[in-house]
């Protein structure tokens, strides 16, 4: 019990609040996370994506961002945010290939501040939601760092982590490939879309997400 008030969301969103100041941030953590008891299906849920020059989040740079809401399931597709951010850091080509943003493109982009303020009003008291939550919590975690000298708690559900819990029960070998946020559609029969745009994986992830959830009594802890 002890350690359950002294590291969960709320106590660590609270003791945060008390050393902010106003501003962006300060906003955030003035909202109470989700009740970890909720259920999926009464959540407000913001779906994110990042596309990154690349894979470490110290190193490398935030290039764009996507996100949309889902209320109770549905998705919001009137919330839809996209935004190229522009970083001083020249692209690789190889990396161009993948992402198709162009240095002309990221130099018309926004700072990263303002993108970054974007989203933290959008995910206040609500639940995040990405596929591989490794990359956008390193990569926001790293931006709230430079921007404000401090990194929030972030209430994380990852689509690619509930496949792979649900493939590990049956305790049979899987190929890794099987967990991309392509192949699941697939699984699920959902379409497939355009990738490595972060609006299109925003929404990806979102139709993944739904098509997951087999029942409505699952609650948040249960997936977190």
């Amino acid at each position: 019990m002890f350690l359950s008030s002294f590291f969960g969301f709320e106590a660590r969103r609270k003791r945060l609040l008390k050393k902010v100041p106003k501003g962006a941030l300060y906003d955030f953590l003035s909202v109470p996370f989700p009740s970890e008891d909720s259920f999926l299906s009464d959540l407000d849920i913001v779906s994110v994506d990042f596309e990154t020059t690349g894979l470490n989040a110290v190193t490398d740079k935030l290039l764009s961002v996507g996100f949309v809401s889902i209320d109770k399931q549905q998705i919001k597709l009137n919330s839809c945010y996209h935004q190229i951010i522009n970083t001083e850091l020249r692209l690789d080509a190889d990396n161009v290939i993948i992402h198709q943003i162009t240095d002309q493109q990221k130099s018309q982009g926004k700072p990263l501040r303002i993108v970054v303020e974007a989203l933290l009003q959008a995910l206040a008291g609500k639940v995040m939601l990405v596929h591989y939550a490794r990359i956008e919590k390193q990569f926001l975690k790293q931006a709230c760092l430079e921007l404000y000298g401090v990194s929030p708690p972030l209430m994380i559900l990852d689509t690619l982590a509930m496949a792979k819990r649900k493939l590990d029960q049956r305790d049979i070998a899987y190929d890794p490939q099987n967990l991309r946020l392509a192949a699941l559609r697939h699984t699920h029969e959902l379409p497939s879309y355009y990738a490595h745009n972060a609006l299109n994986d925003a929404i990806a992830t979102a139709e993944l997400f739904l098509a997951q959830q087999k029942t409505e009594t699952t609650k948040l802890k249960d997936v977190l």
